[in-house]
């Protein structure tokens, strides 16, 4: 099996298991453009968005796709323009100025400990480098999931952090274990599926297939338990007091 087809199972098998909405992204960092990988035409506000644009083409890109996004420059270690460390300074000056980020909260913002010259995005199924991290947008029954995982892969659970969501990708790659991000206010305006009810959740590349491999048992196990519990549910409604292995008998009985 080549690479490409391995990231294509694994990518199925992560949108199947957790029923996606949103394929699995790939971020790669590198010194060079890949061979065959396009540049990024266009423009966006931050480089959160990317994870969006992400899911239907693959890019390449650099610091000056960046931007209009100092924040994300910052977090990422991307060499900065002198536009962009003026943008960092405004903005945090403004952010301490709302008591958003204060001072003493910068330290605890993950930045990338290594400098690349670019950053690639693909669907995980079509990436033709192997992730240095893979984002999914999840929900909290996908979540529950994924911290399970975690838990197993890790013997930790994920932490789940604030603002600024791009923090994530560094957090990820500095530590080599999963966490989970519940956004920022940015990135949930510049995001369409970013909604009220959506976080992000990255896993780190290397971990990938121990990660499916959890996931898409987890997924199994959590289905039969599910309505394990949903039979117990009617009987306990009912007046009755089932013992495990009667509540277990009534789940073979109602797959029948």
């Amino acid at each position: 099996m080549g690479m490409n087809d391995n990231y294509a199972l694994l990518a199925k098998t992560l949108a199947d298991s957790l029923a996606l909405g949103q394929p699995p992204i790939a971020l790669c960092f590198t010194d060079a453009v890949p061979d065959g990988v396009e540049r990024f035409k266009g423009r966006v506000p931050a480089g959160c968005r990317f994870w969006e644009d992400a899911a239907t083409q693959g890019f390449a890109t650099s610091s000056a796709d960046h931007s209009l996004c100092a924040i994300g420059v910052h977090t990422h270690n991307l060499e900065p323009s002198a536009t962009q460390q003026a943008d960092l300074s405004d903005a945090l000056r403004v952010f301490e100025q709302l008591g958003y980020v204060r001072e003493q909260d910068l330290t605890l913002i993950p930045i990338l400990q290594s400098r690349s010259q670019f950053v690639t995005y693909f669907p995980l199924a079509a990436t033709p480098l192997p992730p240095d991290v893979v984002i999914l947008f999840v929900k909290a029954n996908q979540a529950l999931l994924l911290s399970e995982a975690t838990q197993q892969v890790e013997s930790q659970s994920p932490p789940a952090m604030g603002r600024p969501a791009c923090a994530v990708v560094p957090q990820v790659m500095n530590t080599g274990r999963a966490a989970m991000s519940l956004g920022c206010c940015g990135a949930r305006a510049y995001l369409d599926l970013l909604a009220d009810d959506v976080a992000i959740f990255a896993i780190p590349g290397p971990k990938l297939e121990m990660y499916a491999a959890r996931i898409q048992a987890l997924a199994g196990a959590n289905a039969v338990l599910s309505r394990f519990h949903q039979i117990r549910r009617g009987d306990v409604q009912a007046g009755r007091s089932p013992s495990v292995q009667e509540s277990l008998a009534a789940m073979e009985l109602s797959e029948v």
